[in-house]
């Protein structure tokens, strides 16, 4: 065996791992996704909208909703071309390749089009990170390296069958980012590959929104890769990819059920009046639902709809806060 990415298999791992099979086994049965049509395009919007917030695109989960849908968008025609890039390379999930740099770089092609000088190819200059200063903290490998790094991890990919995909992912996700193989769109294309590879184990994972729980640890997401990179080996990002997939499980589960009709018609109502990504008052929730009293707005509807994670609260340490808001998630 050539090339081998430095990690090593930990107890958090082992149980990581057999947690998330569990939970993909009794989903599979649960959630029945070829019959909920709304429910996978809801999650891949989500997912869209994660990851290119991730990477400074600005636009709403509302508005790359309605780019997708076909609406008029008023934004940054840049920030609309690459939701519109986004969209149609995940359509392509289901038939790319996971072992393939030819589909790879295909799929850079779409993530990229009309929005990056290098598209669909390896970058031809220097990359690096830099922090808020100017400083540049991590200096990617020279460009003439690239096309041989990156057939080293897909010859690994093949040649680790016996490895979970959970793991073989993770490890893929952050020798990617660590490669920088192109000139924008690394993150972008980081993210969407470990969802290609576990989309060929479980076709399942093409729907479940990874992306937006990394966007809500965004801080935690960079600090892994960094810690990684001064380690020497990917440990510590295994274990938080392994977190937030299983969190993405549980939300997951949680729209499936919603889906299912499972919570209450005080709950659906208050849910079809919310739009999503847009913060309200209680009072302006009473108005939308022609409530007069905030004890029967918090006892039938906010409460359950917060404890089964549908809505959050924007100040949730202080919630009698004058301030408090509530969003549709």
């Amino acid at each position: 065996m050539g090339y081998k990415p430095p990690y090593s298999i930990t107890d958090y791992m082992v149980d990581s791992v057999s947690l998330i099979s569990e939970k993909i086994g009794e989903m599979h049965v649960k959630t029945e996704l070829a019959s909920k049509p709304q429910l996978r395009k809801n999650s891949r919007i989500s997912s869209i909208h994660s990851s290119l917030a991730i990477e400074a695109n600005s636009l709403s989960l509302g508005q790359v909703r309605d780019v997708i849908n076909g609406h008029s968008v008023i934004g940054p025609q840049k920030e609309i071309q690459e939701v519109k890039n986004a969209y149609a390379a995940y359509e392509m999930i289901g038939k790319l390749d996971p072992y393939s740099v030819d589909d790879m770089l295909e799929a850079h092609g779409m993530m990229t089009r009309l929005t990056v000088k290098e598209s669909g190819a390896f970058r031809s200059g220097g990359e690096g990170v830099f922090d808020e200063n100017g400083k540049c903290i991590f200096m990617a490998p020279p460009a003439l390296q690239v096309p041989g790094l990156v057939s080293d991890l897909f010859d690994w990919m093949k040649e680790s069958s016996e490895l979970n995909p959970l793991i073989i992912s993770s490890v893929f996700h952050y020798e990617l980012v660590f490669i920088h193989p192109f000139s924008d769109g690394n993150g972008r294309m980081a993210r969407l590959w470990q969802t290609v590879i576990l989309s060929r184990w479980k076709e399942i994972f093409q729907f479940v929104p990874i992306e937006n729980q990394i966007r809500t640890r965004q801080a935690e997401y960079y600090k892994a890769i960094a810690e990684c990179n001064d380690e020497g080996n990917s440990n510590r990002f295994i274990e938080f990819m392994l977190k937030m997939m299983n969190q993405a499980l549980d939300e997951l589960q949680r729209s499936a059920k919603r889906e299912d009709g499972v919570f209450s018609l005080y709950v659906k109502r208050l849910l079809s009046a919310m739009d999503f990504d847009v913060p309200y008052t209680a009072n302006e929730i009473l108005e939308k639902l022609n409530l007069k009293s905030k004890e029967t707005l918090r006892k039938n509807y906010l409460s359950p709809a917060l404890e089964n994670g549908l809505i959050r609260m924007t100040e949730p340490d202080r919630s009698t806060s004058r301030n408090q808001r509530y969003v549709k998630e």
